[in-house]
């Protein structure tokens, strides 16, 4: 049965922000650099959700097969055209299916699953590897999970004031900013805090509910959280090292501001599921403790 979120986020996303999302050099390099590190030559790989194919491109280089799972039959059609003009694509078999209840004709040594939204928030990460999980065991009971791409998320929250002046206008609205730049309308007043991690191959929960403090560093007016989102693209224990990716960071305004000094902590709680709509993310500031 198909489901209605997903619907919503796959069949209706524009074709063009999934070719815009090719120009984000920091997700494909990312990616790639974790597929070529464990996709072993002659595996089997499944991707649910490939969108332009990108990704399964990058697994057929050593798999001896891909199976590449797309609900949207518009990117469907796209990927397999793209597929066709580029190396190893004949290894990948582009599956018009519902990612919530595909299962592969054979066991997969690694499953890669790139829906993601920061905050785990809108797209349907965690309920596509959880439903996927519980399939993989009944149709191949006794084999081992495969590794996840993805294979885990760290979520942090951080103190912020920003500016929400547009040439007079003022408009505290949810914002998405570059990871890997700095926007000079954000002053940080205190550390990211750690509120949320998990591996995919492990027993997981959808609630991303968070009661805690946060430090604040600098003076200033604390009127808005900034929530990161790092993905654990692969981990590479003989390296002691991890490939990583930073979904766009989440700039949520708060409904009321509140100045802050140097060495206060400031209570603060929310809560929602993975999947949930951007509505869902209700930060309640409590004060100081």
């Amino acid at each position: 049965m198909m489901q209605n979120d997903t619907r919503e986020l796959g069949q209706f996303i524009p074709l063009h922000y999934h070719f815009q999302m090719l120009y984000d050099t920091a997700r494909i390099s990312g990616f790639r650099a974790a597929i070529n590190h464990v996709v072993k030559p002659g595996a089997v790989v499944l991707e649910l959700g490939s969108g332009t194919g990108v990704l399964s491109f990058f697994a057929a280089k050593n798999a001896r097969k891909v199976y590449s799972v797309e609900l949207n039959l518009d990117l469907v059609d796209e990927s397999r055209r793209l597929l066709k003009m580029n190396p190893n694509g004949d290894k990948v078999e582009v599956i018009h299916g519902d990612a919530f209840a595909y299962i592969p004709p054979e066991p997969v040594d690694v499953v890669i699953c790139e829906m993601l939204h920061v905050g785990l928030l809108r797209e349907k990460q965690l309920a596509v590897i959880d439903a996927f999980k519980s399939r993989y065991q009944r149709s191949f009971e006794g084999q081992p999970l495969p590794i996840f791409v993805p294979q885990a998320v760290i979520q942090a929250v951080q103190p912020v004031q920003h500016d929400f002046e547009f040439e007079g206008f003022h408009a505290p609205i949810i914002l998405f900013q570059h990871p890997y730049s700095i926007d000079p309308r954000t002053t940080e007043l205190g550390e990211p805090v750690i509120y949320h991690q998990l591996q995919y191959n492990q027993r997981f929960g959808f609630s991303c509910q968070w009661s805690g403090v946060l430090p604040i560093e600098t003076e200033g007016t604390l009127n808005a959280l900034r929530f990161v989102t790092k993905n654990i693209l692969a981990m590479l224990p003989k390296e002691q090292s991890i490939i990583q990716w930073h979904n766009q960071y989440l700039v949520m305004p708060l409904e009321k501001e509140l100045s802050v000094s140097q060495g206060q902590k400031i209570a603060v709680s929310w809560e929602y599921n993975a999947g949930d709509p951007l509505s869902a993310l209700q930060p309640f500031v409590s004060g100081q403790v």
